[in-house]
């Protein structure tokens, strides 16, 4: 670890230990000592996610066990009583704590990857896409705008990065054949970031902050499905692509008049292939149908092809170990974060100390997107979404039916989702933007007014959107089935009882 780090590490950790001193009682808030460490573990890390001197994965994962030997019911002993030798009555269930690792929304995720890695195995991306772009015809405008869909198809159930160097793989060559002076390769290359990015909104497992949110949503009893997702998401999804697609053809005028890609392969027709073709429609299938229909919800689908490549070897050991488990881990942290903030009573503390009843719905969604998508530009979304997803449930789920006009609680981590997800300003605000910055087409004064425009018009898009689906009554009156009191609520509307911190909470699924 190089200087440079160390000095990222040690004042990160005196940042969150200088937390732990704050004269809380002064400043009108009264917070335990169980409080003040969450408090502590929220800076922690908040700061390493946004200067990384580590990687950002490990990151959760020290979370998550700080958080078990500071925080949960198994803490370090010494750590455990108060002054009076009585054991903190708001201690957080370490099982709940270690089960983060292995939520249902992880199983989504992880049955996503197992599609996208099978699909990119059997070569099912590469002739998709080949299919997919032959109706957009020899125009540059139309061919890019063909580029953008199919991209942001596959960003939908595939890794965006993953999505974004196999299209600039079919991109590179034909680059190459624009005259220098034409800004049309400067459109091409900007279009394959922006579209990975943006389309990985349209499912819940197109990117982690979207299942981040879906897991809160989860929690606070709201009733948002894979297929309610994408009926809201895909539209989303086009009309912004259109929008970033006519201001690019805009921007950087294209003066060559035909172009053809040429892609090619054919789809194998082995019986492994075969396999991966059926059990990717039947899964997609399941998803948009959803358990009204089916009897089975999404997490449990996603279980679906994890079994059916594991056993037909469609996906082997090497296959797994090349998996993005980082981003899982990354996302359980997240996760953690949540579930201390509830079970602590912090949430309810700090939802005490704030007003937020007096502020007006639209302005706090416009104030918490405004500040998630600042944050996505400088740091990984996924861990935008991690530090304010939490926070906002609570938020969402104190206001009430004051929320109602906007739609509910749903509007408003919907919106912080999207916002993590529409940082793309910088090279380095998403790995699909460098991809495109290392083709050396792109300069950051293209990159960045591109995608502050599309950050913001973005934004207003969601806003609009959330206010419709409002106004239809999409998310209104439902709730899910058999679900227990969220326990944002619980810890919103109820004192802690004095049992034992050794009592089993069942974390909310």
């Amino acid at each position: 670890m190089n200087l440079s780090r160390i000095v990222k590490v040690v004042v990160t950790l005196l940042l969150a230990g200088s937390v732990l001193y704050i004269p809380y009682e002064s400043l009108g808030v009264a917070l335990t000592p169980v409080e003040i460490r969450v408090i502590a573990m929220f800076v922690m890390a908040a700061f390493f996610w946004i200067l990384s001197p580590i990687p950002i994965w490990t990151t959760s994962v020290l979370v998550i066990v700080v958080s078990l030997v500071t925080l949960s019911n198994q803490c370090l002993p010494f750590l455990r009583y108060d002054e009076a030798g009585v054991v903190y009555p708001n201690l957080v269930n370490s099982k709940a704590l270690m089960a983060t690792f292995a939520d249902p929304v992880i199983m989504l995720f992880l049955g996503g990857f197992f599609l996208a890695a099978a699909a990119t195995k059997y070569h099912l991306d590469m002739n998709l896409a080949k299919v997919m772009l032959k109706p957009f015809g020899k125009n540059p405008r139309f061919v890019m705008l063909g580029i953008m869909m199919i991209t942001a198809i596959f960003s939908m159930f595939m890794s965006n990065t993953a999505t974004a160097a196999m299209m600039v793989a079919i991109l590179a060559p034909v680059l190459a054949l624009f005259d220098e002076d034409d800004k049309g390769r400067i459109a091409f290359a900007l279009a394959i970031p922006i579209a990975a990015n943006v389309g990985g909104m349209g499912t819940p497992i197109g990117t982690p902050p979207n299942a981040i949110a879906l897991k809160s949503l989860g929690d606070i009893g709201a009733s948002v499905t894979f297929g309610k997702w994408m009926a809201f998401g895909i539209p989303y999804v086009i009309i912004l692509l259109l929008i970033a697609w006519a201001f690019l053809v805009f921007l950087f005028p294209i003066k060559k008049k035909s172009m053809e890609l040429t892609i090619g392969g054919k789809f194998p027709r082995s019986p492994k292939a075969i396999i991966v073709y059926v059990t990717f429609v039947v899964t997609v299938i399941l998803w948009v149908l959803g358990k009204g229909i089916v009897g089975i919800d999404e997490n449990v689908v996603a279980m679906i092809p994890i079994a059916v490549f594991s056993v037909t070897q469609v996906i082997t050991a090497a296959d797994l170990k090349a998996m993005g488990w980082d981003v899982l881990w990354l996302v359980a942290g997240g996760f953690a974060l949540g579930l201390e903030l509830q079970q602590t009573g912090l949430a309810k503390d700090l939802i005490d100390a704030i007003p937020f009843a007096e502020w007006s719905p639209l302005g706090l969604m416009i104030g918490v997107g405004v500040i998630c998508l600042f944050m996505a530009n400088f740091m990984s979304h996924s861990a935008t979404a991690a530090l304010m997803v939490p926070i906002i449930a609570v938020v969402g789920v104190n206001l009430g039916s004051n929320l109602d006009s906007l739609g509910g609680s749903v509007a408003l981590l919907v919106s912080v989702a999207f916002a993590s997800s529409l940082g793309m300003s910088l090279p380095i605000s998403t790995p699909p933007n460098a991809i495109a910055y290392n083709t050396g087409y792109v300069s950051t004064k293209g990159m960045a007014q591109s995608g502050i425009f599309i950050g913001i018009v973005g934004m207003v898009l969601t806003y609009v959107m959330m206010i419709f689906l409002a106004h239809i009554n999409m998310f209104g009156s439902e709730k899910t089935e058999a679900e227990p009191a969220p326990v944002a609520a619980q810890v919103a509307t109820t004192e802690p009882a004095p049992a034992p911190a050794a009592t089993v909470v069942a974390p909310a699924q």
